[in-house]
């Protein structure tokens, strides 16, 4: 046979109908082609293979033994490459059996797992989910898909990486409910005279550090936390105050009974985001999932 680059898909079609038809008519209406399209083909094919190939009979256009033995290695071409060109299935929630794993903050696992979570278990009830840190390696998990999306502020992650802004977030305080000495508004002087519970991780906090300095704003600090894990029982049992994100700040308050506070002082609000590979945009299981995300918490 003759160098691959010379092979026409078009003549392996034409091969494979002659193959399964024995007679030029039916293979030209198979193909949708014209019977001398199909002699001309077959003339190029025997000139390729060096083989008559198909031979008249009384039976109908016979194959000969050279077309019986390459019959199977050319359906075998011709199914591959229809499976290369076939649109990618759809992903099926109702069906799918396969786990999510988001990279999240303890923030997240508090105020936006819990409605991703409901919203699977709803609409995919054989999908199970993973929540995963926010760390100097997912990055490298998200492009090798360990991980399928990352939830929050990160803008580490830019180069390679898809994201959608989901909503914006400034920043509250709290307080207990019957703070001894913060009566109605929490005005500066309240704010600097009270001790402080500092939340140690995420990026809002750097906001807020970046603030404070800014403003030259006095913050005593009385306890460091590394996440929001017991701040509310924390924040009930004494007259501390905390600065942190609306969304988590407001989910704490309505848990816990807290007050929450107007900041009196400004900082630079920032927009929560769903980050994804270039490697996954177009998979069909990861647009599922992005879009779940987008209807649970899109602020339009």
């Amino acid at each position: 046979m003759s160098e691959l680059n010379q092979i026409d898909l078009r003549l392996l079609r034409i091969f494979d109908a002659m193959h399964a038809n024995r007679h030029v008519t039916r293979a030209a209406e198979e193909l949708g082609l014209s019977q001398p399209t199909i002699s001309i083909g077959l003339g190029r094919l025997r000139q390729q293979f060096g083989d008559p190939l198909f031979v008249r009979t009384s039976e109908g256009m016979l194959p000969t033994s050279r077309a019986d033995a390459l019959i199977g290695p050319i359906r075998d071409v011709l199914h591959s490459l229809r499976r290369i060109c076939e649109v990618e299935a759809p992903f099926d929630p109702a069906s799918a059996t396969r786990k999510f794993r988001i990279c999240m903050t303890d923030a997240s696992h508090i105020t936006l797992l819990p409605q991703i979570l409901a919203a699977v278990r709803r609409a995919a009830p054989g999908v199970t989910l993973e929540a995963a840190r926010i760390d100097d390696l997912m990055a490298q998990a998200l492009q090798s898909g360990d991980a399928d999306l990352a939830l929050g502020l990160i803008p580490s992650l830019e180069t390679g990486f898809y994201q959608q802004t989901l909503f914006g977030q400034d920043f509250i305080c709290l307080t207990a409910s019957r703070h001894p000495r913060i009566k109605k508004a929490l005005t500066l002087a309240h704010y600097q005279a009270e001790g402080h519970v500092g939340i140690v991780s995420g990026t809002g906090q750097q906001l807020l550090e970046e603030a404070v300095k800014q403003f030259g704003i006095e913050r005593r600090v009385m306890l460091r936390l590394p996440g929001f894990l017991g701040l509310t029982g924390i924040l009930a049992a004494s007259d501390l105050v905390v600065t942190l994100p609306r969304h988590i700040g407001e989910t704490l308050a309505a848990i816990g009974g807290l007050r929450v506070h107007a900041c009196p002082f400004p900082i630079p609000s920032f927009s929560v985001k769903q980050h994804w590979h270039a490697r996954y945009h177009h998979d069909a299981a990861n647009r599922w999932l992005r879009g779940l995300c987008a209807e649970l918490f899109l602020r339009k």
